[in-house]
């Protein structure tokens, strides 16, 4: 059985971002999660579009969601539209950073 988008997005919970020390969910890195037949598709980005961290963060986001049961595969792609901003992260993010 494939797992359900929430399963995904909490074990997406464990990869961070190297430049920044808050996970890529709660960065608002991660656009979508779309998961059919074992096979987890995931729209994300970066904090830009030059970021040197791209090839990693997807490597890591492989591990992370191919470690779930009843996947059978990961496509990650990253988008730059739209931008991504501050204002996409969570609130506990801005906390984390010492944001008000």
């Amino acid at each position: 059985m494939s797992p359900t988008d929430a399963e995904v997005l909490e074990a997406l919970r464990q990869v961070y971002d190297p430049e920044v020390p808050v996970d890529i969910v709660n960065l608002g890195l991660v656009y979508r999660v779309a998961v059919e037949d074992g096979i987890v598709r995931l729209t994300m980005t970066t904090t830009s579009p030059g970021c040197p961290v791209g090839d990693f963060l997807a490597r890591e986001v492989e591990r992370a969601v191919g470690a779930l049961e009843g996947v059978d595969g990961v496509s990650v792609e990253f988008v730059w539209d739209p931008p991504w901003g501050p204002e996409m992260m969570s609130a506990d993010a801005k906390r984390q950073l010492g944001w008000r």
